[in-house]
């Protein structure tokens, strides 16, 4: 048998960016980055919504040919537990079902979170506010400095401590602020819908790094994006 690859880091930074850090299951959406492990360590599993082999569960929908099962349209990211639910009973959890949690994902995770649009810009501005705050205390006070002894030892206390911080905060408050900026795009100026295309880039290349374990090119945090909907 053939040793199966790796899923590719791209792959793992994409659902884990549309995941929001939550699991996809609409009645359950939990942490994956959960508090009771500190916040330090994930528990998402990338689940085959079609397997690799041909009896597993839902097999019955594998394509005839040129089917790759480790592509991001055929995984979804879950906690172990739903992960384990799914695959126990196929019948209940078919493919349409499968595919229909990531689409409304982002919309069942603001529904739960109380992200909603509002009908002006100091609304939309008081929603992100918070957010933003919380992330830019914690970054003024635990963020490497260039040039830092713990830039270069990852192992350092202090580099632990951040990179804590960076999973268990500060990516789940980029993700909560993503959805709610999202939600209010409609009263943003042009040019802070530009600045908000280089924070989801931002972002991304912090996913990148601090989940997936990429070196990416992350781009700094747009200024800009401290005055949204001002």
């Amino acid at each position: 048998m053939a040793e199966r690859k790796a899923i590719a880091a791209a792959t793992r930074l994409r659902l884990f960016s549309e995941s929001a850090g939550h699991c996809q299951k609409p009645d359950c959406l939990a942490p994956l980055f959960p508090v009771e492990l500190g916040g330090d360590k994930h528990i998402a599993e990338m689940a085959h919504v079609i397997p690799h082999g041909e009896t597993g569960p839902r097999s019955e929908d594998r394509p005839a040919v040129d089917f790759d099962p480790d592509t991001f349209e055929n995984l979804i990211l879950l906690c172990p537990t739903c992960h384990t639910k799914i695959d126990k009973d196929p019948d209940s959890y078919p493919r349409h079902i499968l595919l229909e949690w990531k689409q409304n994902h982002v919309a069942n995770l603001a529904a739960k979170q109380g992200i909603r649009s509002y009908e002006d810009r100091a609304q939309a501005r008081a929603a992100v506010a918070g957010v933003m705050a919380e992330n830019k205390a914690i970054w003024d006070k635990f963020a490497p400095e260039h040039g830092s002894d713990f830039e270069y030892d990852p192992e350092s206390e202090s580099a632990q401590a951040w990179a804590q911080r960076m999973r268990s905060v500060i990516l789940p408050n980029h993700y909560r602020a993503q959805a709610i900026i999202k939600a209010n795009l409609g009263l943003a100026t042009a040019n802070e819908r530009r600045a908000f295309a280089e924070y989801q880039e931002h972002v991304r290349g912090l996913s990148e790094r601090h989940v997936c374990g990429v070196a990416g090119r992350a781009i700094r945090f747009p200024q800009a994006m401290e005055g949204i909907f001002t």
